[in-house]
C-alpha cells in the first residue's frame, strides 16, 4: 500500500485561500483524469468540501507523487504552487489512512463532531467509481472511512461535542438567544437546493420558521425540496434566482450555499433590500391588546368604565397619564394631537375593544373609516448602528455566496466560513473525543494490516499455483513410467503428493500472511518471489484479477 494524500484544510490555510482554491465539479473530474494520467499514480479520489479540499492516489513513489499531486491541486484550483505550497499537507500510508478515518468521524471537522463530512466521503467515492479512478486501494479506504464514521456516531457519544455545521451557523446568527425562539416565526430564504442548502432548510422548518422559499438556477430543484418541506407543515415555495432580490425584502434570515463562482449576493443588493425590508402581517387571531399597565392599557381601562374617552388633553380620568413631556408625546402618537386640543366624542377611538360595550363598537367603526390606513406591510428604514437585526445571513458555500462587505451594513448581520472557524476555535471539545481517537486508532491499526495481508496474497496464491503445477508435471511423468496402475492406485498416489506439498506450503505460507500485517510486513512478498523465483507476470495477473473482483464487488456500494 502507498496511500498519498496532499490537501489543505481550514486547519491549514486561511478561509480567504480556500475560498480561491475551491474547486468546481468539472475541475474536480479533470483532476482525477489528470491525476490517473500522471506516471506516479494508478488510482485517486477527490474530497472536495466547504473548508477542505483533499488529493488521495495510490503512487509507487513518495517524493515524486508529492511532486505530482501538489503541482496538479495547483493547476487545476487556479492557486500558484508557490503561494499554496506553504499551506498544503501531505500524509503517507498508515498516517493517511488515520487522516481520512478523523476526518470521516468528524475530528478534522469545523465543527467537531459533525455528521455532513459522511455524506461528502461518500459522494467522492461515487465519483472516483463512476469515473474509474478509485481502484481496490481507494475503494477499500473509503468504504470502510464510511464504516469508522458510522460506528463513531452509533458508539460514542461524539455528536454530543458538535452539531452540523448549519445548526453551528445559525446558532451564530442567534447570537446568544435560543435558537428555537430566535428562528420562531421568521421568514426564511435558502439560495441552492444542494445537500447543504436541503439541510439548511430541514432545519429551519424544524424550528419553527413561519415561511420558507427555496431559490435555485434549477427551479424544479427548488420546487422538489419545498415540496418535501411541505410535507413536514411548513409553508414552503420555490423561486427561479430571478426572485432573489425581491424576496430578500421579504426575508428575516437568509442562508446561501450554491456552486457558483462568483458572488451570489453583493453588498449593493443587500443593503438595498434591508432599505425595503417589509415587516409581515400579524397572524391571525393575534393578540393585539396593549401590555398590561402600559399608558394605552390604562386609557383602555378608562375608556372600559366610562364607555368613552372624554378629555384626551386633560386625561382626568386616568390621574397621572400626561404629567410630564414624554408623556404627552406618546399621546400625541397614539392620537395624533399635539397640544391641548379636545377630541369629539364619537371621533376618538377606544382601545381594547374587548371590554367595550357593544354600543361603541358603531364609534368605532366611524373613527376607523375616517382614519388613514396602515399598510400591511411598511417598508422599514435601516437602523442606526447598534440598532436591531433586519436581516440575517448565513453563508456556508465556497467560494462564498454573499459579498464580504455585507458585514459592514447596518441591521445585517453575516456569520460566513471565515467567521464560524473563528467561532469554532473556542468551541469546547466533549470527553467523547478522546473515545473516538481511540476508536479511529484501532481501526487503522486492522486496516493497514489487512491491507498489508492482502498485498501478499497474490504472490502466495502465485506460489501455490507454482506448486501446483510442479505436481501436475511430476504426476503426468509418473503415469508414463508406471502404465500398469488402477485407477485407485493413481488417485491414492495424486492424493499423497498434493498432501505433501500443501503440508511443506502451508506453514510459511499462513506465517508470511501474519508477518506481512506488521509494519514493513511488504518485504516479505519480496523474499517470497526471490526464493522461489515467482515470475512477476504470474503475481501481477493474480493482482489484476483481485483488482476486477474488487471493482465488481464494489460498484454500487455507495
Amino acid at each position: 500500500m502507498s496511500l498519498l494524500v496532499v490537501g489543505l484544510s481550514h486547519r491549514s490555510a486561511p478561509v480567504s485561500v480556500l475560498e480561491r482554491a475551491s474547486l468546481s465539479a468539472d475541475a474536480q473530474v479533470k483532476l482525477l483524469q489528470d491525476t490517473l494520467a500522471a506516471e506516479p499514480a494508478t488510482e485517486g479520489a477527490v474530497l472536495a468540501t466547504c473548508n477542505r479540499i483533499e488529493l488521495y492516489a495510490d503512487v509507487d513513489k513518495f517524493h515524486a507523487g508529492v511532486a505530482e499531486l501538489s503541482t496538479l491541486l495547483a493547476q487545476h484550483s487556479g492557486v500558484g504552487l508557490e503561494e499554496l505550497t506553504p499551506y498544503l499537507y501531505v500524509h503517507y500510508e498508515d498516517r493517511a489512512v488515520h487522516h481520512l478515518f478523523s476526518v470521516a468521524c468528524g475530528l478534522d471537522s469545523m465543527v467537531v463532531g459533525e455528521g455532513q463530512i459522511l455524506g461528502q466521503i461518500k459522494d467522492a467515492l461515487a465519483r472516483g467509481q463512476e469515473l474509474h479512478t478509485a481502484g481496490r486501494l481507494i475503494n477499500d479506504l473509503f468504504q470502510q472511512a464510511l464504516r469508522v464514521g458510522k460506528r463513531a456516531h452509533s458508539e460514542t457519544g461524539i455528536d454530543r461535542a458538535g452539531q452540523s455545521l448549519v445548526t453551528f451557523g445559525l446558532e451564530q446568527l442567534a447570537a446568544g438567544e435560543p435558537v428555537g425562539t430566535w428562528a420562531a416565526d421568521k421568514r426564511a430564504l435558502v439560495i441552492g437546493a444542494g445537500s447543504m442548502s436541503s439541510l439548511a432548510a430541514t432545519t429551519l422548518a424544524r424550528l419553527g420558521v413561519r415561511e420558507l422559499v427555496v431559490a435555485n438556477r434549477t427551479w424544479e430543484r427548488a420546487d422538489r425540496l419545498a415540496a418535501a418541506l411541505s410535507e413536514t407543515g411548513v409553508r414552503a415555495v420555490a423561486v427561479p434566482m430571478s426572485e432573489v432580490e425581491h424576496e430578500l425584502t421579504r426575508a428575516d434570515v437568509v442562508v446561501s450555499c450554491t456552486g457558483a463562482t462568483g458572488l451570489v449576493l453583493n453588498a449593493g443588493t443587500v443593503a438595498a433590500a434591508v432599505a425595503q425590508h417589509v415587516v409581515p402581517a400579524a397572524r391571525t387571531g393575534a393578540d393585539l391588546r396593549a401590555p398590561e399597565g402600559s399608558l394605552v392599557a390604562r386609557l383602555a381601562a378608562a375608556a372600559a368604565r366610562d364607555g368613552r374617552v372624554a378629555e384626551l388633553p386633560g386625561a382626568a380620568d386616568v390621574p397621572g397619564a400626561f404629567d410630564d413631556d414624554s408623556a404627552r408625546s406618546a399621546r400625541a402618537a397614539i392620537t395624533g394631537v399635539t397640544g391641548g386640543v379636545d377630541v369629539a366624542p364619537g371621533s376618538e377611538c377606544p382601545v381594547g375593544l374587548d371590554d367595550t360595550p357593544a354600543g361603541s363598537l358603531t364609534q368605532h367603526a366611524a373613527w376607523a373609516a375616517s382614519t388613514p390606513r396602515a399598510p400591511q406591510h411598511s417598508a422599514r428604514p435601516a437602523p442606526a448602528a447598534g440598532g436591531p437585526v433586519r436581516l440575517a445571513l448565513l453563508d456556508l458555500a465556497m467560494p462564498r455566496d454573499v459579498d464580504a462587505a455585507v458585514h459592514r451594513l447596518t441591521g445585517v448581520r453575516l456569520v460566513d466560513i471565515e467567521s464560524l472557524a473563528d467561532a469554532s476555535a473556542d468551541a469546547p471539545m466533549a470527553a467523547d473525543v478522546d473515545q473516538v481517537r481511540t476508536l479511529v486508532s484501532d481501526e487503522v491499526a486492522a486496516f493497514g494490516a489487512a491491507q498489508r495481508a492482502a498485498h501478499i496474497t497474490p504472490t502466495v496464491v502465485a506460489l501455490r499455483t507454482m506448486a501446483a503445477d510442479v505436481v501436475a508435471g511430476e504426476l503426468a511423468r509418473l503415469d508414463g513410467r508406471l502404465t500398469g496402475l488402477d485407477e485407485k492406485q493413481r488417485a491414492e498416489i495424486t492424493q499423497t503428493v498434493r498432501r505433501v506439498v500443501d503440508k511443506l506450503l502451508h506453514a510459511p505460507t499462513v506465517r508470511v500472511k501474519q508477518l506481512a500485517g506488521e509494519p514493513g510486513g511488504a518485504g516479505y512478498a519480496d523474499a517470497l518471489r526471490t526464493l522461489f523465483d515467482l515470475d512477476p507476470e504470474t503475481v501481477a495477473s493474480v493482482s489484476r484479477a483481485d483488482l476486477n473482483d474488487a471493482d465488481v464487488k464494489n460498484r454500487g456500494r455507495v
